[in-house]
């Protein structure tokens, strides 16, 4: 994934004005309301002279705003820009329309992926793999069920038969990600230790967790497209 670099530019801004804790004090103090430089300074226990400059640099950076008092036309109150800090998260995925979890045997990561991706946002995804085992294994089986996701034991398929030009790939293996250098190149890859090598509960619950901490980070980013 790519981003401008005059998007990253304005991003560093905000982070740089963010990297100081009065700044922060101020962000914080206008999360909830408005106020004026000498009631922040007040509320901060902070000199005016500091205030109004750390004021402009949080203005210059696109998170404070100014506007004069409608009642005292003297005075200045501080509005916080939420806009300016949704902006500190990635630019959303573009051009999502199913999204494709890929490992080599198709038999436990990408599985649980697409089930949790399924629950997860309700949108159109499948599984697949490099080398497709006959069955998923039973120990997903197994974790699935406790989790309450719906997923097919006997149905594997191989990324040939599965991936379409415009799919969202993740390789949830680091086989898979080398692997797939052809036409079939995963967008995004997700580093999961293998549950099978160490073939305990223990190992599949925590390919789980890994995998369901991943979907709920990457769901957000790709709500924008079409997921359906």
């Amino acid at each position: 994934m790519e981003t401008e670099p005059s998007l990253l530019a304005a991003r560093a801004r905000i982070h740089a004005a963010l990297g100081d804790p009065a700044r922060l004090a101020i962000v914080d103090a206008l999360t909830l309301g408005d106020a004026s430089p000498g009631e922040i300074a007040r509320a901060l226990d902070m000199p005016t002279n500091l205030v109004a400059h750390h004021v402009k640099v949080l203005t210059d950076a696109g998170l404070v705003a100014r506007g004069r008092s409608e009642g005292d036309r003297r005075r200045t109150y501080l509005r916080l820009q939420p806009a300016a800090l949704s902006a500190l998260a990635p630019p959303p995925l573009t051009g999502v329309h199913r999204v494709v979890f890929v490992c080599t045997h198709n038999s436990a990561r990408s599985q649980l992926a697409a089930a949790l991706w399924k629950r997860r946002t309700d949108g159109d995804t499948a599984s697949a793999g490099t080398r497709p085992a006959p069955r998923v294994h039973p120990r997903a089986v197994a974790v699935a069920h406790r989790h309450a996701l719906d997923l097919d034991p006997t149905g594997t398929a191989h990324v040939d038969d599965v991936v379409r030009d415009d799919d969202l790939v993740v390789a949830v293996c680091d086989n898979a990600h080398e692997e797939l250098t052809g036409p079939v190149r995963p967008r995004l890859h997700w580093s999961v230790p293998d549950p099978v090598r160490v073939d305990t509960d223990e190992a599949f619950e925590a390919a789980y967790a890994d995998l369901a901490d991943r979907v709920d980070r990457l769901a957000p980013a790709a709500s924008s497209g079409d997921t359906r």
